[in-house]
């Protein structure tokens, strides 16, 4: 049995609380409740989706999302919308729902143009002030995988409502360094699963956030 595959959201999961991960995860004694924020989300993919891949008008509720989405259809290359990456061990390129998958990730948007891309990710926060470009890096990384030909990665997290773009450029001779970061992670968390051993990361979410409630400091105590 493995850990296998992770994902940039499971090891932040695991890098938030070891206990809350396992038991949302691993055992899955809780289910996570779906938020309205999570279902606005949801839709917003679906309408830039449909926008970028087939042209379909966006519904005057996401009227919002004309400028930024059309900017980005105009842009000139090949466009992969809501693309499923996968990865091996090895870190080959392997179907997304393969039996030796190690790695997954999904890319919002891809643009290739010669030996450059663009990999956009749309965030539907009100904030961009804690912007986390860990997701960046991973997807950036498995694009030049996909891609051998991609010799830069422009990379950006689209504040559709808080209108930021959170910019950021990864080249070829990057790749190493990036992926020893990121498997470090993971062989953190491989490494609990493996000893079985999940600690608490205390926080100020556990008490009105947390449903782990045999955690000692959830609120519920």
């Amino acid at each position: 049995m493995s850990i296998a595959p992770w994902s940039y959201s499971r090891i932040k999961s695991f890098e938030q609380c070891p206990k809350q991960f396992y038991h949302m995860k691993i055992s899955k004694d809780y289910q996570e409740s779906e938020t309205e924020a999570m279902r606005y989300g949801t839709e917003v993919h679906a309408v830039a989706e449909r926008f970028i891949r087939d042209g379909e008008e966006i519904p005057k509720k996401y009227a919002y999302l004309y400028g930024p989405l059309e900017a980005l259809r105009r842009r000139q290359g090949n466009k992969f919308t809501e693309m499923k990456m996968g990865l091996t061990a090895e870190l080959e390129p392997c179907e997304f729902m393969a039996k030796d998958v190690w790695w997954r990730g999904i890319a919002d948007l891809v643009i290739i143009d010669d030996n450059k891309a663009w990999v956009i990710d749309y965030k539907t926060g009100r904030s961009a002030k804690y912007a986390d470009k860990g997701q960046l890096e991973l997807m950036a990384m498995a694009t030049f995988k996909y891609f051998p030909e991609i010799k830069q990665v422009n990379a950006g997290l689209m504040f559709v409502i808080a209108k930021k773009f959170i910019k950021e450029k990864y080249t070829d001779d990057m790749i190493p360094s990036l992926w020893d970061k990121w498997v470090s992670s993971f062989k953190r968390m491989e490494i609990a699963y493996e000893e079985d051993i999940w600690n608490a990361r205390p926080s100020g979410l556990c008490k009105r956030h947390c449903p782990v409630i045999e955690c000692v400091y959830n609120g519920s105590n």
